[in-house]
């Protein structure tokens, strides 16, 4: 299964929440999001419990995946 992965590093908010906003709103499986800021971290996973969906976060060197998925 390939998986969809989204990378904002790089990206300043609101940027990175409106891109995984928009690809919730036509995804409804669930994917992972990269980033390296803990701003963007913490805006995407309150947006992302907001619109019904689970998420686990995971650090790796210095970034963070964001792993997305419907909440059953």
């Amino acid at each position: 299964m390939n998986e969809k992965i989204i990378d904002v590093c790089g990206l300043s908010c609101p940027e990175p929440v409106i891109i995984v906003k928009r690809e919730l709103e036509k995804t409804c499986t669930g994917f992972k999001v990269i980033t390296e800021q803990e701003v963007a971290k913490e805006n995407i996973s309150r947006l992302v419990k907001k619109m019904g969906y689970d998420i686990i976060v995971e650090e790796k060197e210095s970034e963070y995946i964001l792993i997305i998925k419907k909440d059953n």
